[in-house]
């Protein structure tokens, strides 16, 4: 059957030449029609409500951390293009993270980030950019894949009723995997022994091997601040939800929205992005793990929403024009 729909798409001269507009209308349907299912699946009046009633304090404190929000990203993309890319203008660094925001912000996985971000550096491959990209969100990625898992570990304990031994096992899991982790960035004996010494030299994980040695040939104080400042950002992103959060929903339970926030953060980022901006996937999470901990569907809805205009769009937004006014000059 796969290899029919193949030959038809194959042969189908329009399929052929309006392929990427194709793909481009299906990413945007999938999206609206993801919002509008979770727009009809939360009662409308009660989004508005909540709009209306949020916490302005609350919602102030949000925006705000949005300013260091960005500034964490600026740091972050900042110590990259020092270290990898060599660039050490302020401001060209700052025109390719707005720069970025604008041709990420509506496409699956924030792929339009890469090309994007090389826009400001005329004088770099978009190679060079990409790579340099791919390492900078590495260091973030692999804050929520260690705190995401071990709020999962936890999500599943408490409300699937895992026994205790497999939750301990679960977590030394996720740590001794963290561990690894960090030996492979700071410790030149943990590649020098038998077993990765036998890898390099088999042809069938020889790839494997090449493609994890990255982390060996890292800077070692480069990495030491990218983790920690992957880590202040997010925590930057989780706060910014939880009081979004309560905002929304008047009530000031910020331990159980910070514990939702880290699910909603694991889950969109294990589940294959299909739309632009990841929308629907993102909100179809929050809204879940927010009824989960006891908040109601619009809570989540609406924080979610405001946590992708806040961080995303307005940034997005900004960088547009920046981009505008570049190409009138």
């Amino acid at each position: 059957m796969v290899e029919v729909v193949k030959d038809i798409v194959n042969k189908n001269i329009f399929i052929q030449r309006y392929k990427t507009v194709i793909i481009l209308i299906a990413k945007a349907a999938i999206a609206l029609g993801l919002l509008y299912y979770l727009i009809n699946s939360v009662n409308l009046n009660e989004i508005i409500s909540a709009i209306k009633n949020a916490d302005i304090v609350l919602l102030s404190i949000a925006f705000a951390l949005s300013i260091l929000n960005i500034w964490f990203q600026f740091y972050k993309w900042k110590l990259t293009s020092n270290v990898i890319l060599q660039e050490n203008k302020n401001s060209r660094i700052w025109l390719s993270l707005f720069y970025g925001f604008s041709a990420g912000v509506f496409t699956p996985a924030r792929t339009g980030e890469y090309i994007g971000r090389a826009l400001a550096y005329k004088d770099k491959s978009l190679l060079a950019v990409t790579l340099a990209t791919l390492l900078d969100k590495l260091f973030l990625l692999m804050m929520v894949a260690f705190i995401g898992s071990l709020s999962s570990i936890l999500y599943l304990h408490y409300y699937y009723n895992i026994t205790y031994y497999i939750t301990i096992a679960l977590f030394l899991t996720v740590f001794i995997l963290f561990y690894l982790a960090m030996l492979m960035i700071f410790s030149a004996e943990f590649w020098d022994n038998f077993l990765f010494r036998k890898i390099s030299k088999s042809k069938k994980f020889k790839w494997l091997f090449e493609k994890i040695k990255l982390f060996h040939l890292l800077d070692k104080k480069y990495a030491v601040k990218m983790i920690f400042v992957s880590f202040l950002l997010y925590t930057c992103f989780i706060i910014q939800f939880a009081f979004l959060a309560a905002a929304f929903s008047s009530h000031y339970d910020f331990l159980n929205y910070i514990w939702a926030g880290n699910l909603v953060m694991f889950a969109k980022t294990i589940i294959p992005p299909v739309s632009f901006g990841e929308l629907g996937i993102r909100e179809g999470a929050s809204v879940y793990f927010i009824k989960q901990v006891g908040g109601t569907a619009s809570t989540g809805f609406n924080a979610s929403i405001f946590l992708f205009l806040i961080n995303l769009l307005l940034p997005s937004l900004f960088g547009l024009i920046l981009l505008l006014k570049r190409n009138n000059d």
